[in-house]
């Protein structure tokens, strides 16, 4: 008899322990290949030669709680004698239990016993380029506690050939990184759940669900009172065909944080060019900062980001943004992307998917951040900050 100790709470040593015990998960080689007459099916020691049960059954079993306590007696621990007498005689080879568990954590075996795969489509781009993607699905691995699939994606990408490809590796969730893997995604199975992650500037109106990449303006605002408690306007120049689901959330967020949004509207790069001199002209350089977010149109790099920092310089008015090269530049502060945190909180509304929470999801900003400081500029509008003080943030520009 073989006595195995199953702790309900931990299911997946729970299933390899029993898989062990009816020795579902044992090899047979070639001379033994008659005895098998299906993969998916094991027999249940103790109950006859006929009976038998799928490996998802047998999970269910352990699922429901269906297992004997420690310690009782349980007849289908009991192999069968020419089950013992094949591993006695080498047909079989039995495996240990850490072997098991990782059998049990590949995608295909997910699969098999019916909760389905996550896999990952991200640009196929050169590798220095790839160490943002690379960053996000080692977060996912890490909170999934399994390899995933992972598909680089061409703009040419053939879909119905990618689509076939992940119903038949079970996927049910797919993580699309950026706009080239969530352009790949617009011919796949509606049972194929998309989840985006990794891509800028996602409007609401795109009807996707995922994590954008712009900075959630309640933690850029959280930080720029931590930075500045006596601020009381934040100040900003946006496009409301690029920005406006985002300032709509900004505006909640400014009124949490005890600030006042003044957003002024600019639909051409001519008319931000315009705006901004006038702007940071009427504000006051104790109680106002500007905010810089990721829009195209009104912060763009050749033109209005000298501009703004120049005016910003000579006023002492405090911009802050949303991309942290802002930061090498100029910019007091900004928040970055944390890739590995990004790819944990996107595989855990992955795993919500499969375990059919049936929870509404929709396009949320990145809450995932670090935060980078400009000492050179803090020290310029009048922010001495201690060793203390710079340790709070993840990147200290310039580099000593």
């Amino acid at each position: 008899m073989i006595k195995l100790t199953i702790h309900a709470s931990r299911r997946l040593r729970a299933s390899a322990a029993l898989l062990l015990a009816l020795g579902s998960c044992l090899a047979a080689p070639a001379a033994n290949a008659a005895r098998d007459e299906a993969d998916s099916y094991i027999e249940l020691p103790g109950a006859g030669a006929d009976a038998r049960s799928t490996v998802s059954e047998v999970m269910a079993r352990i699922e429901s709680g269906s297992t004997p306590p420690q310690g009782q007696r349980d007849p289908q621990r009991e192999l069968p004698r020419d089950l013992q007498r094949d591993i006695q005689r080498g047909y079989i080879r039995p495996v240990t239990l850490a072997q098991l568990e990782d059998q049990l954590r590949r995608p295909e075996v997910q699969a098999s016993i019916g909760k389905g795969t996550i896999a990952v489509l991200y640009p196929n781009v050169e590798a220095q380029f790839r160490h943002a993607f690379t960053s996000i699905i080692q977060g996912i691995e890490e909170r999934t506690k399994l390899r995933v699939r992972s598909y680089p994606v061409d703009p040419k990408v053939d879909v119905a050939e990618l689509n076939a490809t992940l119903k038949h590796n079970g996927t049910k969730v797919v993580i699309a990184l950026g706009r080239q893997g969530l352009n790949a995604t617009a011919g796949l199975d509606r049972e194929i759940t998309v989840l985006v992650g990794g891509v800028l500037l996602l409007s609401d109106a795109e009807n996707v669900a995922g994590i954008s990449l712009t900075p959630d303006p309640a933690v850029l605002f959280a930080r720029l009172r931590s930075l500045l408690p006596d601020l009381r306007r934040v100040v900003v120049v946006y496009d409301p065909a690029k920005s406006d689901w985002l300032i709509r959330l900004a505006r909640d967020a400014a009124r949490a944080q005890g600030l006042e949004l003044v957003a002024h509207v600019a639909t051409d790069l001519a008319k931000a060019a315009q705006l901004y001199p006038q702007v940071i002209g009427a504000a006051d350089n104790r109680r106002d900062a500007l905010w810089l977010p990721h829009d195209s149109t009104t912060v763009e790099e050749s033109t209005i980001l000298p501009l703004v920092l120049r005016e910003s310089w000579n006023s002492g008015v405090p911009v802050f943004s949303s991309n942290m090269l802002h930061v090498k530049k100029g910019a007091l502060f900004a928040m970055a992307p944390n890739n590995v945190e990004l790819g944990r909180t996107l595989a855990s509304s992955a795993l919500g998917v499969i375990a059919g929470d049936g929870k509404r999801r929709s396009l949320t900003p990145l809450r995932e951040l670090q935060a980078a400081i400009n000492l050179r500029t803090a020290s310029h509008m009048g922010l001495n900050l201690g060793h203390q003080q710079q340790r709070n943030f993840d990147f200290v520009f310039p580099q000593p």
